[in-house]
């Protein structure tokens, strides 16, 4: 590597990773599923609102895909740690793309709305054991020193999916139709099973066979309660996610702060996007993480920087000021996913990595949906502004007890070799 491209490397995101075929399979297939996967995204909540007229029947699809998702991704992770990843990632691609397939003949032939919702359901299930496999093979792939530039990339390519896919669907409906939507993701899903066809096999390493019964997956909650670097960084992300996460706020906060119209409008928009932006923009210049080893450290700032651009999101009486901070807070927040997601690779016993990964995919899932419980009761008590700055002062509260109450978290050091 040239002095140049060093230099580089430290502001611009670590493209090191890429070098290495088997990651650069695993990837590319997450690459281009992040845009086509969102087509699906945006596709189901319209057809269920074409089909009912309800708001409430669009709500409704969240629980029938939360509950695969918590299910799922327990025993998911038991799963990838019983079975060859490879083999796993395979038959669950096979199955979320079957479930596209379905989606895109029920909006051919018509459907009711049990019809999408039990579909979507299934799908989750199928996304919920593919996400912690796929995650816990990175470390299969990678040198450790890498692990946290490999963990930005993939969230980078995410952010961008999360970013541009919606805009992409958005501006494609009006001229496709719904089915077109299901059936490109349906094609990029196979593209994607052919791409990480390729990878090599990852049979368990200490040659045990297990079942992925709820054994195991009690086992992987008894590992977590055993090692406090692990326990903190799971307990960080649930304070930020729970207490910190304003999104339940946004539609009202469009209309009565910002000045949108009634049936929604620029701000709406700007404020869904905003977290992905931060960390899509942070992603790009994200190579001088992977030169920093005190990952607790990182963890800790980032949230409580997170609580901070929340609080500032709940002072801002401009819109052009409450976007920059959830810029800023999605910037926090991707700091803060790499370095947990690097201390889930590097902390943990290859045998445990898909357990850890799949109570990361409840983590993730369950606490956004959380704090919209109780982000929207309160802010029916005290209102949006107080609500989301309380939660931002309740993260840096939380987030400073935890880690005085687990130390061991804020001396953790990556492995670098």
């Amino acid at each position: 590597m040239g002095v140049a491209t060093t230099k580089r490397s430290r502001v611009a995101i670590d493209t090191r990773p890429l070098r290495i075929p088997a990651y650069r399979r695993l990837w590319g297939s997450t690459a281009i599923v992040a845009v086509g996967s969102q087509f699906t995204v945006v596709a189901v909540p319209k057809q269920i609102y074409d089909l009912t007229g309800s708001s409430g029947f669009v709500g409704l699809a969240g629980a029938f895909g939360l509950v695969p998702l918590l299910i799922f991704g327990l025993w998911g992770g038991a799963i990838a740690d019983a079975f060859d990843r490879r083999t796993v990632i395979l038959v669950t691609n096979v199955g979320v793309a079957a479930t596209s397939v379905a989606f895109w003949v029920q909006a051919v032939v018509g459907a009711n709305v049990w019809i999408v919702l039990s579909l979507l359901a299934v799908q989750q299930a199928f996304v919920a054991i593919n996400m912690p496999t796929r995650t816990a093979s990175v470390a299969r792939l990678v040198p450790p020193d890498l692990i946290a530039s490999a963990t930005a990339l993939t969230a980078t390519v995410g952010s961008f999916g999360m970013v541009f896919g919606p805009l992409l669907a958005g501006a494609l409906m009006p001229f496709t139709g719904l089915p077109i939507l299901y059936l490109v993701d349906a094609i990029v899903l196979v593209l994607a099973t052919v791409i990480v066809s390729g990878l090599p096999k990852m049979a368990p390493l200490d040659g045990v066979r297990r079942r992925a019964g709820l054994k195991d997956i009690a086992d992987g909650f008894r590992y977590v309660a055993a090692k406090n670097v692990l326990l903190a960084s799971f307990l960080l992300d649930i304070i930020a996610m729970v207490a910190g996460m304003p999104r339940a706020l946004f539609p009202e906060m469009a209309e009565r702060t910002f000045g949108d119209p009634h049936g929604g409008g620029i701000a709406l928009g700007l404020l869904y996007a905003s977290i992905p932006i931060g960390a899509l923009l942070f992603g790009l210049f994200s190579g001088w993480l992977s030169n920093i080893s005190r990952h607790g450290v990182g963890v800790t700032a980032s949230v409580i920087v997170w609580g901070l651009a929340i609080i500032g999101f709940g002072l801002a009486g401009h819109l052009w000021l409450a976007v920059t901070f959830m810029v800023i807070a999605g910037a926090a927040d991707m700091v803060s996913m790499v370095y947990r997601s690097a201390i889930l690779q590097t902390a943990v016993t290859d045998e445990m990595r898909g357990r850890m990964q799949g109570v990361f995919t409840v983590v993730v899932a369950g606490g956004p949906r959380i704090a919209d419980l109780l982000h929207g009761w309160g802010a029916a008590g005290v209102g949006t502004a107080a609500a989301a700055t309380g939660g931002g002062v309740l993260v840096i509260v939380l987030t400073v007890l935890a880690v005085v109450c687990l130390p061991a978290f804020w001396r953790y050091r990556a492995t670098t070799g």
